[in-house]
């Protein structure tokens, strides 16, 4: 609370303080854009370069608001920021859109230039003054203008073509660091965990034992994964992306395969629990074939038959080492 209260309200600022205002808001962006252009330029350099430019705007923009300003007030600009205002549109943290999809990077900035555009609007329709009105006005059309710069700009460099391949680069790379370790991880969590929990369950037929070993199972499993994974390779030559996004991917979905007919046996009643933990294998190993189908391309009654058996197999030899 006594942060809002230390923060200006929009409507009381004076002229002076919203140009300055707007000049610390440009150079945010331009300098977000920046960012957004070095993250990509590994991969995706032809949008790389359409922030770049979108960038190089901002800049200009920025340029001439400092020009208009040094006219009208002098050179000393007040230090002034977004988070000084109280009701001021704000900007997701850099931190938060390291990681985002490249589709999810080119409509955050989008959604810059609206957000900025329509702030300006809005205000300009709430201001009497006259001379503050149409300097609203100004900036309104100036984020609408980098709009369609952005649109030109990425019709310069993006060309149908480069963005199925870059598109195309990214679903690679989505599959390599995510998919294919955690389909591994699911893999080996909910088949490896099945002969020693369903063992336990049959030979003792007490359902807290039963969960205890498949919970150690289960967090035993992830961990090994999660560090074998982070540990075989570290993606620079392979391109799979980072060890510890994949190692993570790896350790969580182990985890929660052995887990997932872990959990029943927390049910007092032994048929109970191990009818519900059937029944959480068979989804288990549907789900894994869909996974395979749906982002390894393997067609599905192959998958489903390869897992189901599988499966089968090994709960069977944990019942018959169980029962015996």
């Amino acid at each position: 609370m006594r942060f809002s209260l230390n923060r200006k309200r929009f409507k009381d600022l004076s002229e002076q303080e919203i140009l300055a205002l707007a000049i610390s808001s440009e150079e945010d962006d331009a300098r977000i854009y920046r960012g957004y252009a070095e993250g990509l330029r590994a991969e995706y350099p032809q949008t790389a370069a359409v922030f770049e430019g979108m960038a190089a705007e901002e800049d200009e923009h920025r340029q001439l608001l400092i020009d208009l300003h040094a006219e009208r007030f002098g050179p000393t600009i007040p230090l002034i920021r977004r988070e000084h205002v109280s009701g001021y549109y704000a900007r997701r943290p850099v931190w938060l859109t390291q990681n985002l999809g490249l589709e999810r990077i080119r409509s955050e900035a989008a959604a810059m230039e609206r957000d900025a555009e329509r702030f300006y609007l809005a205000a300009a329709a709430r201001t009497q003054d006259a001379a503050t009105r149409k300097l609203l006005g100004t900036l309104a059309a100036a984020e609408a203008g980098h709009q369609d710069t952005a649109q030109e700009l990425s019709e310069q460099h993006l060309s149908e073509e480069t963005i199925a391949t870059e598109d195309d680069r990214e679903r690679r790379q989505f599959l390599l660091t995510w998919v294919q370790p955690g389909l591994a991880g699911l893999m080996d969590g909910s088949v490896s965990t099945l002969a020693p929990i369903f063992a336990t369950a049959f030979a003792t037929q007490d359902t807290w034992t039963t969960f205890l070993v498949g919970l150690a199972a289960s967090v035993g499993a992830g961990i090994s994964m999660g560090f074998t994974e982070a540990a075989s390779d570290d993606g620079e030559l392979s391109g799979r992306g980072s060890p510890i996004k994949r190692g993570f991917a790896s350790g969580i979905m182990t985890t929660l395969g052995g887990l997932g007919h872990a959990l029943p046996y927390l049910i007092p009643d032994f048929w109970t629990a191990t009818i519900i933990a059937f029944i959480v294998v068979f989804i288990e190993l549907w789900a894994i074939a869909w996974i395979q189908n749906r982002y390894m391309d393997t067609p599905f009654v192959r998958a489903a038959l390869q897992v189901v058996a599988g499966g089968a197999l090994v709960f069977a030899a944990g019942v018959l080492i169980g029962s015996g």
